[in-house]
């Protein structure tokens, strides 16, 4: 990977951590999405991160929940109030980026989703992330996978 990309891969991961932890805090306080943005850029290490990647993120899952609950109720095998709530937020982003982010290579969603349920999330919370939008992947980017798979579905 060269230095510029690899730099942008950084700040993309830095992009969905804070992004991630946004979406919790969302969670627990409620604040809008405006007054989380303006809290995480006063954030040490914000400034590393891709500021329109992690906007375009929290405003994302923020405006479209209900519908990346709809998707996300159909992939579990329990209720929505049961997950922890960094495993949802973690699960909405990687959704959110499955879906709308089709710049943005499957398995990179997937690895990303996993890493930061590992570093954050419940022991093996990342086993169920990973299952989870691995199934996703399936249904909402099959003809990538295809590809991947050289041709096989």
């Amino acid at each position: 990977m060269r230095p510029r990309a690899d730099r942008s891969a950084r700040a993309r991961s830095l992009s969905r951590k804070l992004a991630m932890q946004a979406l919790y805090q969302w969670q627990l306080a409620g604040q809008s999405a405006s007054e989380l943005h303006r809290q995480f850029a006063a954030e040490e290490g914000y400034g590393d991160a891709e500021e329109e990647y992690f906007t375009g993120l929290v405003d994302g899952v923020t405006t479209s929940v209900a519908a990346l609950d709809t998707r996300l109720q159909a992939l579990i095998d329990r209720p929505l109030g049961q997950l922890d709530p960094v495993e949802r937020a973690v699960l909405w982003i990687g959704l959110f980026e499955l879906l709308h982010r089709p710049d943005v290579p499957y398995r990179v969603v997937i690895n990303e989703s996993v890493e930061l349920a590992k570093r954050f999330g419940a022991t093996d919370g990342h086993k169920f992330v990973n299952a989870v939008l691995d199934r996703a992947a399936r249904e909402l980017r099959s003809a990538e996978q295809a590809a991947a798979n050289g041709g096989r579905a």
